[in-house]
This record gives structure tokens, C-alpha cells and sequence, in this order.
């Protein structure tokens, strides 16, 4: 198709995230925050608040919905909590971008987050989630996780059913969880191993690959049926076997597929690097490579610890200002130089306990 402009994965990957840093993000300040409708509840009780990026504003996302993603989407999560015992609120904020999420929502969601971050006093341990990649943290906020192509505008409450665009639906797992995410309706991508549900708008067909297991075809079995009562029982499904009277199914998977870069660190030795402006002017460096201790920090600088699985900034409690809002942007700028660009980035301040951190690090 000639003129076609196909969105770029992982576009904002390549931004150099100036908005960190600059003097733009010298002047996001609480009084600022609070004028943000978005934030009017943000933080005030234990929960999950979601809110997605809508040209360059926030907008809550409908609880109905959480765990959903659209791959052309930005997201900004907060999770509330209290530790055993303890009465302060406490916070994880975390930006969640889609494959095609655009350089600007992506730094309009890193721009809300410090924001929100600002708003409940620097006490939340920010986050970068990237699709695909999330974290461990991340994905436990969600009985599932949906991955979905497109953005939510193209979501069957936003168009006429005869204008819907058809999609298919892997589901891959075990009593341990099921995984769903929407893939391209093509044949080749087939796991027999495996459930599938080709969503028509108002035609639904759950195919159950000879292979899978129970838990698999019981999800994806609930799941259509969630879809049918959301639709108000409009759509018509069926349940289909593996060669048992699929032909129609399969003649639908139509649609080209691209290969998917796999983006995973082919060297998984443990890195440190340190940010620091002792000399007068920034400097970033390697401080070691391998075992990295408790010992290795400094509370007067920032630090980068690297596992090849997720990133943590450590910021000292002594670290400048200019440390201090320069160290997610050199996280970022450091990442887009390795084979492993997308990997979760956490920002925490020295002092705080983060199971993930204190597991990669040697006492």
C-alpha cells in the first residue's frame, strides 16, 4: 500500500530523553502538580490507579480495564501500600509504554511521573515498564496481563461493529497463570500447543491447539465469555478443536507478521557505573564489573547498577541537584547503546528496600 506510514517499534527508544535535565523539568514543582485534575485522588488510599496518555494529557483508565495494554498507548501506574504494620502510605509509580507508543507520549508519561512523584513529596520509587519486558513487580499487580495491538480508540467500544478490525488471541500458560497477549492473525504463528480466540467483533471462535492444557482452554474459555456479557450478548461464540471443523478459523488468519527483535543481553555479567559531578561537571563511568556490594555505594553520588535484566538508579542522600535530575536520563542515554534497551528501569533513593535490588547486589 503506497503512502502507508507504518508506526516504528520501539521509536522512542532512540529519543535522548532531554526532557530530563533540561530546564523544563526544573520547573515541574508541586504547586504545578496540584493543578493536574488527573491527580486529584492520586495516592490518598491503598490501591492501583491507572491513567493512559491521551495527546499529551492524563486521562484515568476505566478500572474494568486494568491490565489491559494497547501497544500504541503510554500508561502511568501508581500502586498504593503500607508495610506490615506501619501507618505511612508508600508508593510505586511506574510508565508503561507500548511497542508503538510515540517519543511524545512517551515523554509526556516520564514528564507525569516526576510530576506525580513531586505531588506525593519524592516519596514513590518511579519505574520505566516497557512492553514485553515489565517487571516482576509490575506483573504482579494484575491477575492477567493483556497486550493488545493498535491503541484503546480502536478497541470495539470505540468503532461500529461492522467496522471492527478482527484480532487473534494467544493464551499460553499453566495453573501458574495464563499469559494473553494479541498477536498478528497469522497461521504461521499457531502453537498447538496452545488456545487461541479470534475476536470478529461480533463473531468469536476459541480454537484449542491438539496440545494445550486444561488451564489454558478453561482461561480463554471465561475470557470469551466476558466478552460476550461486556458486548451485551450480541456476539455469537463457538469453541473449535485443533482439525475438528477449524477450516473457517484458519482461513481468517490473513495477516502479515513481522519478526520481533528479541533484545536481550547476550553478556549477563552484573555492571556498576557512577554519576557524579565531583570534578565540576558531570561524569559517568564504569565503577566495576561482576559481584557488586552493598559496600560499592556512595551516598554522595548516583549509581547505575546494571543486572542485563532490569536497571537500578541508586541515588545517594547526599548526591547534588544535578545529580539527582540528571540520573534517570543517563540511565536511559547508557541503555540505548546496549543490546538490551528495554529492560525495566527503577529509580530508588538510598534508604529504600526493594526486594529486586537487594537480591542483585552481594551484603
Amino acid at each position: 500500500m503506497s503512502g502507508l506510514i507504518k508506526p516504528k517499534e520501539f521509536d522512542w527508544k532512540d529519543s535522548n530523553l532531554a526532557l530530563f535535565g533540561s530546564e523544563t523539568e526544573t520547573t515541574v514543582k508541586k504547586d504545578s502538580a496540584l493543578t493536574e485534575p488527573a491527580w486529584k485522588d492520586a495516592g490518598k488510599k491503598v490501591g492501583l490507579q491507572i491513567w493512559r496518555i491521551v495527546k499529551f494529557k492524563v486521562v484515568a483508565w476505566p478500572k474494568e480495564d486494568y491490565g489491559k495494554f494497547y501497544e500504541g498507548d503510554s500508561y502511568i501506574v501508581l500502586n498504593t501500600y503500607k508495610e506490615e504494620g506501619g501507618d505511612q502510605l508508600l508508593y510505586d509509580v511506574h510508565f508503561w509504554i507500548g511497542k508503538y507508543s510515540t517519543q511524545d507520549e512517551y515523554g509526556t508519561a516520564a514528564y507525569k511521573t516526576v510530576e506525580l512523584d513531586t505531588l506525593l513529596d519524592d516519596v514513590p520509587i518511579q519505574h520505566r515498564e516497557v512492553q514485553g519486558h515489565e517487571s516482576s513487580l509490575f506483573r504482579s499487580y494484575f491477575p492477567k496481563i493483556e497486550l493488545l495491538k493498535g491503541g484503546a480508540d480502536s478497541g470495539f467500544k470505540h468503532v461500529k461493529p461492522t467496522e471492527y478490525r478482527p484480532r487473534l488471541l494467544h493464551f499460553h500458560g499453566d495453573k501458574y497463570g495464563v499469559h494473553i497477549k494479541e498477536i498478528a492473525r497469522n497461521r504461521s504463528l499457531l502453537d498447538n500447543s496452545d488456545v487461541y480466540i479470534l475476536d470478529m467483533g461480533l463473531r468469536l471462535l476459541q480454537w484449542n491447539g491438539k496440545g494445550s492444557n486444561k488451564d489454558e482452554r478453561f482461561k480463554a474459555q471465561r475470557y470469551m465469555q466476558g466478552i460476550v456479557e461486556e458486548r451485551h450478548g450480541k456476539p455469537k461464540a463457538e469453541v473449535l478443536d485443533e482439525g475438528a471443523e477449524d477450516g473457517d478459523f484458519l482461513r481468517q488468519l490473513n495477516e502479515q507478521h513481522e519478526e520481533e527483535h528479541d533484545f536481550v543481553a547476550a553478556d549477563r555479567t552484573v555492571e556498576l557505573f557512577r554519576l557524579s559531578d565531583a570534578s565540576g561537571s558531570l561524569n559517568f563511568s564504569k565503577e566495576k564489573s561482576g559481584v557488586v556490594r552493598r559496600s560499592d555505594f556512595d551516598t554522595k553520588d548516583v549509581f547505575i547498577l546494571d543486572t542485563k535484566s532490569e536497571v537500578f538508579v541508586w541515588i545517594g542522600k547526599e548526591t547534588t541537584v544535578s545529580e539527582k535530575k540528571n540520573a534517570l536520563s543517563y540511565a536511559h542515554l547508557y541503555l540505548q547503546k546496549t543490546d538490551h534497551p528495554l529492560v525495566p528501569v527503577s529509580c530508588l533513593s538510598e534508604g529504600r528496600v526493594v526486594k529486586a535490588f537487594e537480591a542483585a547486589i552481594a551484603a
